[in-house]
């Protein structure tokens, strides 16, 4: 199962079971049933699709602005993706002067239409430190102190973790795209991850604004008494207010001291039953300004791909040179059939199944037992099943017995469905 989600205009879907986006301004979603803080409620917003809220997400800066201590930003210049609003930040920098053309003029069209004027001086310094390095230690630090570490732990298991690994997982992935589209040599990567290190990454930040702006937790026992109000480990509603603000409403940005960029969230994105982004017949994450990632399973894989699946043969497999692609090809187009069609030799055969063997130009074999279904079907037929074994497999009895994780002298079905 896919699960897809896609956003129009207004209409801002999110993750199948996930919920909807709670509001921008920190009330939870009416329909969602959760607190502001749950980890549901988060990853909602670490999956929400559609457009931003513009107007929630720039009074939300204002905010996390307010609460570092600094003037709001004079200028606001929203960009269509993380591409974009690297570009930007690189351009209004002064140092972008290496980017490609056309990502170039979608940038530079963006800052004119905030006022902002390209150059060090025009942007200021950057503020990241102050308006999200601070005052994530600063709570981090005093709920550590008021839970404990083994309470601090629990809340993190039970609040952040969940949600880490997948969307970590995509904004490296988010990450390493804009590299690949605008850096032509390694000074240029230097440069361009040194734009990103300066970013927020808005809805992405979900997992540790989930472990510091959720509910309260109970403290534990022997937990360090530093002072602190007597909260049990109660997130100050004030301390990251801002920051949870744009990251229920928009995407990435980066806080410069004058000039803020925003990026739009994502128009579609499509995972599979593991969280992987995967989509068969199109981009797995697809921004407004045409940034797009396409993977199939979790493999990347380049943007004319998915066309090539369509009219797949078992010859066209045979003859893609990149090990990695004819494996997502023999993923799509299915073992069996490509066994089937391919002249395969059965390698051996006994009371368990049929074992198969494909050699591969430059990977390893495909090795398959096929087995019939000792039930029936209510028709009265069998249905064949294709068991992907490891390519040491010399019999389909040890290949059924890997299944089970046993060997082949260990595996003696009393009875089987």
């Amino acid at each position: 199962m896919t699960t897809t989600v896609s956003g129009g205009p207004g209409t801002g879907t999110v993750e199948r079971g996930a919920g909807t986006a709670p509001a921008a301004d920190g009330r939870p979603d009416p329909g969602s049933g959760a607190a502001g803080g749950e980890p549901a409620t988060w990853r909602a917003v670490a999956s929400a699709t559609g457009p931003a809220d513009r107007t929630a997400a720039e009074a939300a800066v204002r905010l996390a602005y307010r609460r570092a201590g600094l003037a709001a930003p004079e200028r606001v210049v929203w960009t269509g993706s993380p591409l974009e609003g690297t570009a930007a930040a690189l351009l209004l920098t002064g140092v972008g002067d290496r980017l490609p053309e056309q990502v170039t003029a979608r940038a530079a069209a963006a800052l004119r239409a905030a006022g902002a004027v390209p150059g060090r001086e025009g942007a200021g310094r950057p503020v990241r430190d102050e308006i999200r390095t601070r005052p994530w230690a600063a709570e981090r630090q005093r709920l550590l102190a008021a839970l404990g570490p083994a309470g601090w732990a629990e809340r993190w298991a039970l609040t952040a973790a969940p949600l880490w690994d997948l969307t970590r997982a995509l904004a490296d992935r988010v990450r390493t795209a804009v590299v690949e589209e605008l850096a032509r040599t390694p000074e240029d990567e230097r440069t361009v991850r040194l734009a990103m290190l300066h970013a927020v990454l808005g809805q992405h930040d979900a997992p540790w604004l989930a472990s510091v702006a959720g509910p309260p937790a109970p403290a534990a026992p022997g937990a360090a008494d530093d002072g602190a109000p007597a909260t049990g480990g109660t997130p100050d509603p004030g301390a990251l207010d801002g920051l949870a603000g744009v990251a229920r409403a928009a995407g990435w940005w980066w806080p410069y001291e004058k000039v803020v960029i925003l990026s739009e969230r994502p128009a579609e994105l499509h995972r599979d039953e593991a969280g992987r982004l995967d989509r068969g017949d199109g981009p797995a994450l697809a921004y407004p300004d045409g940034f797009a990632l396409y993977a199939w399973r979790g493999m990347p894989v380049p943007a004319e791909f998915p066309a090539r699946l369509a009219d797949l043969s078992a010859e066209r497999i045979r003859a893609e040179d990149n090990a990695e692609l004819r494996r997502v090809m023999l993923e799509h187009y299915g073992y069996d059939r490509y066994l089937a069609e391919s002249g395969a030799r059965p390698l051996h055969r006994d009371e368990t199944g049929v074992l198969w063997r494909i050699e591969l130009p430059d990977d390893e074999p495909v090795v398959m037992v096929e087995v019939v279904n000792s039930t029936p079907e209510p028709d009265g037929t069998r249905r064949t099943y294709w068991l992907r074994v490891p390519p040491r497999t010399r019999t389909a009895r040890e290949g059924v017995a890997w299944t089970f994780g046993l060997d082949a002298e260990e595996y003696h079905p009393r009875r089987e469905t």
